[in-house]
Order: structure tokens, then sequence, then C-alpha cells
């Protein structure tokens, strides 16, 4: 979502020329080819957890959950491709329902990534607490809190929102700085919040999958919960930064001279540039998200494959396949036979 900033008197000084004609390449080129990975790949883990997996178990739930949070956040990326090169030409009804469909998959994202993430420490260090062994109606009242929270918390972004037309181009935004403002911190409390949670969460498991009775994967874990934080800080801590210091420019909107004005050029045009680079970083959890929280696990790559060899054993050579040997499984596994 943009944040609006009455910066004309700023722009026909500061030739913010370069910044505009890199992102309107840059950004419907990025934010497509996310959303196409996004859906290919949220969908797979859909399909993945509804064929295979118990869908009442706590985890599942908030592994499918996420899974449509970024589908959700994934089909505004086209209306921002399209918008960054031509202008917001979809009517201010759609304006606001982009923007509000946006922003429930932004938080939902956010939320579930907390919830997971406090599992996975009482999976580590309490493995019998109620939260690990949660199922049924408590993944149901899980799924509903944490729907009704972000949709309650992405209202204003559909009562705010307008269609403004500025410079003889419209616009999809905030309609002033005070509701700007409160978007802005919005996301910079979500962002604190969680990553409050990733520190304390993953150092204490780190601290006790350092511990010389630790099972031998360990290494492999570290790994996985050191590049899920390294992911989530990269993606998400420059964007916020640049974000709240964008912010502080609503607060000194009084008129300057021009000498003033042209010194602030050049940080005012970094910070622009290092906006946007670290937004197009940030937007694409959605479609990083599946991968690093579900398909890196063994559990699933088994199922994927699975899918792939039913997929594979249909395509007109019959149940024996390409090399002639019936594929089945195990009935005691409790998993589907490919047929």
């Amino acid at each position: 979502l943009n944040y609006s900033i009455n910066e004309d008197y700023q722009d026909e000084i500061c030739n913010a020329s370069t910044l505009l004609h890199f992102s309107k390449i840059s950004s419907p080129l990025f934010y497509s080819v996310v959303a196409v990975l996004s859906l290919l790949g949220n969908i797979l883990v859909v399909v993945i957890v509804l064929k295979y997996e118990k869908v009442k178990n706590l985890t599942n739930a908030l592994i499918l959950n996420l899974a449509v949070s970024d589908l959700l956040f994934a089909t505004a990326l086209p209306f921002w491709a399209y918008y960054h090169v031509w202008g917001w030409a979809f009517g201010e009804r759609a304006c606001k329902l982009v923007s509000f469909v946006f922003n429930v998959g932004f938080y939902s994202s956010g939320l579930l990534l907390i919830a997971m993430t406090a599992q996975r420490h009482a999976a580590v260090l309490n493995p019998l607490s109620g939260l690990v062994l949660a199922a049924g109606v408590y993944s149901v009242l899980a799924s509903i809190l944490i729907w009704t929270t972000s949709v309650l918390v992405a209202v204003p972004a559909l009562v705010l929102t307008a269609v403004v037309e500025q410079s003889g181009k419209s616009h999809c935004e905030y309609d002033d700085s005070a509701s700007s403002l409160w978007g802005i911190y919005q996301q910079n409390v979500l962002f604190v919040l969680i990553s409050g949670v990733f520190l304390f969460c993953y150092s204490q498991i780190l601290c006790r999958l350092l511990r010389p009775s630790a099972r031998r994967r360990k290494n492999r874990t570290l790994k996985l919960i050191f590049t899920l934080m390294l992911l989530f800080f990269v993606g998400w801590a420059p964007y916020n930064v640049a974000l709240f210091l964008k912010s502080l420019r609503f607060w000194s909107q009084t008129p300057m001279h021009s000498v003033t004005l042209a010194r602030q050029c050049a940080s005012h045009n970094l910070l622009d540039f290092t906006f946007h680079i670290s937004r197009l970083l940030a937007f694409s959890h959605c479609c990083l998200n599946p991968v690093f929280y579900v398909l890196v696990g063994s559990k699933f790559k088994r199922h994927l494959k699975k899918m792939m060899g039913c997929w594979r054993d249909s395509d007109g050579r019959g149940a024996y396949g390409q090399r002639g040997r019936l594929v089945i499984t195990s009935l005691s596994s409790g998993d589907d036979l490919c047929v």
C-alpha cells in the first residue's frame, strides 16, 4: 500500500525521474514473478495439507492458514504491478477492496508466524504442553482468532483509502497524512512484535539444541532456524526502518527555502530508493514462506514426491508406470494409494 506525502514542491526541485523510471520497470516485473511463484507454491501447500494431513491438528491448521494468507497477499500484487506503471485505473471501490485484502493477508501472515514460532518453541521446550497437542476445536478457535484480528486491523485500509488525483495520475492511497501515519505505525508495531517473539523463542530453542544431550539432527535444525531468522530480518528490517524514516516527513511539512530543500534532495532520493528495494524484498515473503516453513520438512517432501509420483503414473502409462512396476504404499502407514 502506498502512503501519500504531499511532496510535489520537493519533486520539482529533487529530480526523482531515475527512481520513477526504475520503479516502473522493476516493480511490475518483480511483483508479477512473486505473484506467480506464490500462487504455485501456496496452492501446492494447500493441496498437500488437505490430501495427506489432518487439518484438525493445530500445526497443520496454521500451515494451511499461512498458505491461504499468502495467497490473499499475492492476489493484490498484480494490481500494484499495473498501478506502478499506469496509475490506478480500477475505481475507488476496487482501491478499497484490494487494499483491504492486501492488508488482511499481510497482518494474518504476521500473526500466523507468531503462532507457529510460539508452537515450535513449546514443542522443543515442553513437548507435552497443550499448545503442542492442541487439535480439533482449539485449531478452529485459533484460526478464527487470528483471522478476526487481521480483519479488524485491516479495516482502516478499507475505510481510509481513496483514489487521489495527483499530477494527472490516479493514486490508490490513504487520503491524508494522519491515515498514512496510522498505516505505517501499524506495520512497524507488527514487525517489532514478530521480532520480539522470534528472538525470544528461537534464542531459547537454540540454547536447548546446543546442549550435549540434543539429538544428532540438531545441525540441520540449527541451519533451518538461522535461515528463517536471517530471511525474516533481511526481508523486513530494512523495509520497516525505511518506512519509519519516510513517516518522519509527515511531521516536517513546513515550507522550506529552496536552498535548504535542495540540500535534502540527496538524502530523500536515497531513502526513496532504499524504500523501493526493501519493499520488493519484503513483499517476496509470500512466495518464500511455503519453501522455508513447509516444503523443507522431510514429511512434506515425502508427500510432494508421492503426489508427483501419482501424477507421473496417471499420464496414460497405467498403474505400473514407466518402469513397469506397480506403485503402491503401505496400508499400515495410512497413506493414500496411487491408483
